[in-house]
């Protein structure tokens, strides 16, 4: 396919493109097909016997589903025995399993992922469970060094089927040692995958299928979505790995979020099409491996690109995005791609100043606004 482009620049600095006819017409193509295969899983999934669930009974569900399946599978981590941990995703859990299977620890981070990789390596399936994401600073050289190299070291003769359970965000006043969104630490060290689930569904379809991988897993969760109630199937479902979804369709702008960002961008997209502007939502879901397509083939249709997550913007997951896309599909931009996301300092401890520097959806609607309108 031969893109032909005649660029003028006018007095606002504004540019106009032309696209041959025929790549425009095997565009409209691919669009529809992608469609319908989008309409096709909508409707199988609405087909469905569907319940309401909370985020964190849906997390529940899945470890007991894969602890029912498949006996190698255990839980560890702090409190999650008799307490329940923190969240209480694990609560009843003990009762049910017993002490082998529902690992309380000591309060030690480094301990809990070098035991959960021992038992990895030997044929175990732990579920370890960190109770924020901020502690793993605290096991770092277990879960850089340790988790995502050995099985490179030993030339891919052992699996490490390990999924490592945090969350993180802020939004309770946990003050800067509680309240951390560092999922792109994790995303720059080859050997591990990285999953963000925004929704009951996707947490729970999520879950299942990392606690099957052989590789090692940060599955990251956040604090206030546990109360967070969507829809489910009451049958067995997995989703896969590297696979986005497009939450909302949209032509003007695409508005890529991840975690409870994407909650925010949909409030968002509801006040923009007010406006008469409408936002494509994107969701990565899994950030390693990442779904480049669904990304690239949104920025086509609708020519920007906004990218709002939590995390402090300076390094952030959204300036590997930005530079994917950049490298990718440049042409296909017809404003800079912009992001929001939080200030680059601690997060504070009194409420106030906590909303001042996490993003909020008016922050994603005056972005959006001033791409769409070329007010950059």
């Amino acid at each position: 396919m031969i893109v032909s482009m005649s660029l003028s620049r006018s007095g606002d600095c504004s540019y106009r493109r032309n696209i041959s006819v025929k790549l425009r017409g095997q565009i409209t193509k691919c669009r529809k097909i992608k469609n319908l295969i989008a309409d096709w899983t909508l409707l199988e999934r609405n087909l469905r016997n569907m319940k309401t669930i909370t985020y964190r009974d849906a997390l529940k569900e899945a470890l007991v589903e894969e602890m029912e399946r498949d006996e190698a599978v255990f839980l560890m981590g702090e409190d999650i025995a008799e307490y329940g941990g923190a969240y209480k995703v694990t609560d009843g859990l003990f009762k049910q399993f017993g002490k082998d299977r529902i690992r309380n620890t000591p309060i030690s981070e480094a301990a809990i992922i070098g035991t959960a990789l021992g038992a990895a390596v030997t044929g175990m399936r732990p579920v370890a469970e960190l109770m924020y994401i901020d502690f793993t600073a605290v096991g770092m050289d277990q879960i850089v060094n340790q988790v995502a190299k050995i099985r490179y070291m030993v030339g891919g003769q052992l699996d490490v089927p390990l999924v490592i359970r945090t969350q993180g965000g802020a939004g309770r006043s946990s003050a800067a040692q509680h309240a951390q969104s560092l999922e792109a630490w994790f995303v720059h060290i080859p050997g591990l995958l990285v999953v963000m689930p925004s929704t009951p569904y996707d947490a729970k379809g999520l879950l299942k299928t990392a606690i099957r991988n052989d590789n090692p897993i940060m599955f990251i969760e956040h604090k206030l979505l546990y109360t967070e109630e969507g829809e489910i199937p009451d049958e067995e479902y997995t989703i896969p790995l590297g696979e986005a979804e497009v939450k909302r369709e949209g032509e003007d702008i695409t508005i890529l979020a991840t975690s409870r960002m994407v909650l925010k961008a949909l409030e968002a997209a509801d006040e923009l099409a007010d406006e008469g502007i409408s936002a494509e939502i994107v969701d990565p879901r899994t950030l390693m491996p990442l779904d480049k397509e669904t990304i690239f083939e949104s920025v086509k249709k609708t020519n920007r690109l906004l990218i709002a997550h939590e995390a402090v913007g300076r390094a952030g997951f959204g300036a590997e995005i930005a530079a994917l896309v950049v490298r990718e599909v440049f042409d296909y931009l017809d404003a800079p791609i912009e992001r929001v996301a939080a200030a680059p300092v601690p997060v504070p401890f009194a409420p106030v100043m906590e909303n001042f520097v996490i993003p909020d959806v008016p922050q994603i609607v005056e972005a959006a606004r001033k791409l769409v309108r070329y007010e950059i």
